[in-house]
């Protein structure tokens, strides 16, 4: 799996020797992310020297997009937004870069290795499907998404869909102004370079050389597109649908054992956080302006939807929650069965801190505990094979989703990777 990376910048990655077997010339890599179970990975490469490799086989799906300079596909000059999707195990043709070229690298569910072959006659992988994709993005046009969300303006360029699994690489243009209030989640994973323009969402700024890489059904949003809107290059490893959560809240907590300030008694340091007091004011009155006409507009065309009001400014949904799960306990089964330091006597006999009671306290604790309704189980809010396919392990992983299945709930991110200058990980966020 890869980790969760939002937001950095690529001025905040080291360099490293590029890893392209099999050439000859010098270049370096920004490693934006990695995937260490199967190699997969997303990379800034800049070429210090003309460099070039001869015909070959690649390892993995493998994409190349210029950035700036010039790429050579056989004999075919490829100049700024030019786009080479080569599948694995399929022969391709000898690759060259001019020396100060720059470009953004991928590899899918594959290392870096690469076999040369005589041409491209030579036979494909068993399993080798697809053919190769060559693309002068600058030539194309845009289209709006079918789907932009709460406002128009949103506009992309196909650059490549699997027409199996569903991934697909593509340009995407926000025009300035264009805005999305709600936090939204997705089956699948989405990642980003920021390739021109600005944009603010509470995960930090979007603009040139930026990156994320946002595992499956990780909240984000309360999109803001500012002045000469923001364009990326944005992948994802299957068909993207958007799920919108509202009113959201998280509180977690705990008793810290040897850290903080022991309570007079000595009973262990109480904390607690919640998205709401994490949050921070730090929306300008151009992006709130922004948020509450995205907001207007999906009012406008009848969809069910709140009022937006920033994260941390209105009410503390978690402490409420919170409060009326503690009234329904209280009310329906006295607090058997709930353990709450915050009772209104004292469960301290003799200067011990002890809360197993003997029985003779005029309490009832023999009683069930209090099943409190917090909405949907789990189970009924997550994918049918989540607990037994091959990425069980990870609950960022994506998984194919059909119309008319569960659809899953977010889940938890707390403190993603982030970047010491361009990240800004917020409440809302979570």
């Amino acid at each position: 799996m890869r980790p969760h990376v939002e937001l950095i910048h690529e001025g905040d990655y080291i360099w490293h020797a590029a890893e392209l077997p099999g050439s000859e010339g010098r270049a370096s890599e920004r490693r934006l992310s990695v995937d260490e179970e199967d190699g997969s990975s997303s990379l800034r490469i800049d070429f210090h020297t003309d460099w070039g490799r001869g015909p070959g086989i690649h390892h993995a799906n493998t994409e190349y997009y210029v950035l700036e300079g010039v790429m050579y596909y056989g004999d075919r000059k490829i100049g700024k937004g030019g786009y080479v999707y080569a599948p694995k195990g399929v022969p391709t043709d000898a690759i060259r870069f001019a020396e100060g070229t720059k470009i953004l690298h991928y590899r899918e569910y594959g290392d870096a290795g690469f076999d040369p072959v005589d041409s491209l006659a030579a036979p494909r992988w068993p399993d080798a499907r697809e053919d190769v994709i060559i693309l002068d993005t600058e030539a194309m046009t845009w289209d709006a998404v079918p789907n932009p969300g709460p406002m128009p303006g949103l506009f992309i360029k196909y650059l490549h869909v699997d027409p199996v699994t569903g991934f697909y690489t593509r340009l995407v243009h926000a025009q300035e102004g264009w805005a999305d209030h709600r936090l939204a989640h997705h089956p699948c994973y989405e990642e980003a370079y920021t390739i021109q323009g600005h944009m603010e969402y509470n995960f930090g700024t979007l603009d040139v050389g930026t990156y994320f890489f946002r595992p499956a059904r990780i909240k984000h949003g309360h999109f803001t597109s500012m002045e000469g809107g923001a364009t990326w290059l944005l992948r994802s490893d299957g068909e993207l649908y958007n799920w919108y959560t509202q009113n959201e809240w998280v509180r977690w907590g705990g008793e810290g054992l040897n850290y903080g300030t022991a309570a007079e008694d000595g009973r262990p340091f109480r904390w607690s956080h919640s998205s709401h007091g994490l949050a921070q004011p730090w929306r300008s009155e151009r992006d709130l302006e922004m948020l509450r006409a995205a907001w207007q507009f999906q009012h406008d065309q009848g969809a069910p939807d709140d009022p937006f009001f920033l994260h941390g400014t209105g009410p503390d949904h978690s402490a409420i929650a919170i409060a009326k799960a503690l009234d329904a306990a209280r009310l329906q089964a006295g607090h058997g069965g709930v353990h709450d330091h915050a009772h209104d006597h004292d469960h301290a006999h003799d200067g011990d801190h002890d809360h197993a009671h003997d029985g003779d306290h005029g309490h009832d604790h023999a009683r069930e505990p209090v099943a409190l309704d917090w909405g949907a189980p789990r189970e009924a809010v997550e994918h049918p094979a989540e607990r037994t396919d091959d990425r069980s392990h990870n609950w960022g992983a994506g998984r194919v989703w059909k119309p008319g299945e569960p659809i899953p709930a977010p889940i938890l991110s707390s403190l993603p990777v982030r970047s010491r200058s361009r990240g800004r990980w917020d409440g809302d966020g979570m």
